[in-house]
């Protein structure tokens, strides 16, 4: 298991939190506490495409980017995106200008409609990955899970792109579908209070 580091406050921190200051407050503040607003679903999914072969680091100092680059991450809008908008953010210096990533954000943008059509939103399909109680692992103790594995061959099988196994597992570590944080990180009792007062959608 990974070593904590103390936080700005001396009290512990996941270890991957002193890579540098700016991860303390995504941590403490957003990484595993559950989310259940199809925009930020949305947009992690597509975040953790991009981050593929790059580090978070990188993507956070450039999230606020993407956010403008991609309309706040509002599938909806994203999906009408035709060849003139990928030429406009392949110029784009602000986001990670990658052919393949930027067309799946679009392909993944119209199967987000198509999926909230079926299941009525992206937050009831996403949480019925929600690993059981007695099934979740020692926290930060692997890569990957089952349900990752499952979530991304039904994305796969969907038409989704940029969603494999690993990929999925730091979307839900980061979405609050398992409370990854170390048991002797201090936020992991604030994400745990939080999953409990978390309403599990179910459309």
């Amino acid at each position: 298991m990974s070593a904590t580091v103390p936080g700005p406050d001396g009290k512990p921190r996941c270890a991957w939190c002193g890579d540098i200051a700016e991860f303390f407050p995504y941590h403490d503040t957003e990484w595993g506490f559950p989310v259940a607003d199809d925009f930020r679903l949305f947009e992690k999914i597509c975040l953790e495409g991009f981050q593929s072969g790059l580090s978070w680091r990188t993507i956070l100092n450039k999230r606020e980017a993407f956010r403008a680059a991609f309309c706040g991450f509002d599938f909806h809008r994203v999906a009408k995106f035709r060849e003139r908008d990928v030429q406009r953010l392949l110029q784009d210096a602000g986001i990670i200008r990658h052919r393949g990533k930027i067309e799946a954000t679009i392909n993944n943008a119209q199967r987000a409609i198509d999926l909230v059509s079926e299941t009525g939103s992206l937050a009831a399909y996403f949480w019925r990955f929600e690993a059981e109680a007695k099934t979740r692992p020692t926290p930060q103790s692997q890569t990957t899970s089952p349900e990752s594995i499952a979530l991304s061959k039904d994305l796969k099988r969907r038409g989704w792109k940029f969603v494999g196994p690993t990929t999925m597992f730091a979307f839900m570590q980061a979405m609050g579908l398992v409370n990854d944080h170390l048991e002797a990180c201090v936020t992991r009792t604030h994400v745990a209070q939080a999953r409990r007062a978390f309403r599990v959608p179910t459309a």
